[in-house]
């Protein structure tokens, strides 16, 4: 089955003749997206309206954005001008059919790896729930918090929202830009002009409405312990082992390639169950992992296995926008 996956999703981005085989099926997924939005709009389908103000921030299109990065990035920034903020999620393919309150020490076959990393880095509270509406009521009720980030929601149209943040992958953009199957989107590309930030993570072209979000990794941590740390440019120039099980491994190994550092690149499908052997080798060489991969191997890390931090940078005209939405939003309310 994987190996029909990396099939499908490489004429996503490098279209092939057999592709058009799928068109049908994205016409039938085009129409279905859109009665779906018909019925929300018209209120026949219910939504549910949170006490306080919900940040949703997601994508059109299948696979990594950059989203979780930039979920931690808005965390920090509302917490760093007095607000409360919770995050929702709900979790790997909505595997999760209760409200689990998620900490660092979580598994994450059961909440997600995603969901992990957020509560390792986002220094508020984060809850998984199969129905973000549930969410939303329980970590209102039970914590301090005075505004949500639905984590992944942009197609979640039962919840109301009152900031709409899309991200788009700045080196593949729209692959084929067909709908799935026969291509990556979840929804038309109009449908951005109706978000209210955009944001585009790497790539040269943005355009004038598009904010760019940059990954920057200096940092790497032990993975066994975390407090032993080390400029990411000790590696440059050595060769190490690249391991990688995120929606977009090449955009991982190119940052790496770009400080210089050899790697020999292991690629997985994101959110892989990791074991000891897909991160052991028969040579001494160093071994970098992204963060969320991390997560799920800390309980087998060897002291050659160190993890990439990554911080997003964003322009602060990015921030002072978000911000004045919120204000507004309170004023409103």
């Amino acid at each position: 089955m994987l190996y029909v996956d990396k099939i499908i999703i490489d004429q996503w981005y490098n279209p092939k003749i057999w592709g058009w085989l799928l068109w049908p099926f994205s016409r039938m997924f085009d129409y279905i997206v859109r009665i779906r939005k018909y019925c929300y709009a018209k209120n026949w389908l219910a939504k549910y309206r949170s006490p306080v103000p919900v940040i949703v921030v997601g994508n059109i299109t299948v696979g990594g954005t950059g989203k979780t990065p930039l979920v931690i990035y808005l965390a920090q920034l509302l917490r760093a001008n007095g607000y409360k903020p919770g995050i929702v999620s709900r979790g790997y393919k909505g595997l999760v059919n209760s409200v689990i309150l998620v900490s660092p020490y979580s598994d994450p076959k059961v909440v997600s790896d995603e969901a992990v990393l957020l509560a390792n880095r986002a220094q508020c509270p984060v809850i998984v729930a199969k129905k973000r509406a549930v969410g939303i009521k329980q970590i209102v009720r039970h914590n301090n918090v005075n505004i949500i980030i639905s984590d992944d929601g942009l197609q979640h149209y039962a919840i109301e929202r009152d900031v709409e943040i899309a991200v788009i992958d700045g080196d593949r953009r729209f692959g084929n830009g067909h709908s799935l199957p026969m291509g990556p989107l979840r929804e038309p590309e109009a449908r951005l002009d109706s978000v209210d930030l955009l944001v585009v993570n790497g790539g040269n072209n943005i355009s004038e409405r598009e904010t760019s979000m940059r990954m920057v990794c200096k940092k790497v941590y032990s993975l066994g312990h975390p407090n032993k740390t080390l400029d990411l440019d000790y590696f440059t120039g050595r060769t190490v082992h690249a391991i990688a099980g995120i929606g977009y491994p090449e955009r991982f190994f190119q940052q790496l390639r770009n400080l210089g550092i050899e790697i020999i690149p292991h690629a997985f499908p994101d959110h892989y169950q990791f074991s000891p052997a897909d991160i052991s080798f028969a040579d001494v060489l160093p071994v970098l992992m992204t963060e969320k991969d991390a997560v799920k191997c800390k309980h087998f890390a060897q002291a050659r296995h160190w993890v990439v931090a990554v911080t997003v940078e964003l322009p602060v005209s990015f921030d002072e926008s978000l911000l004045t939405l919120i204000k507004d939003i309170k004023h409103a309310r």
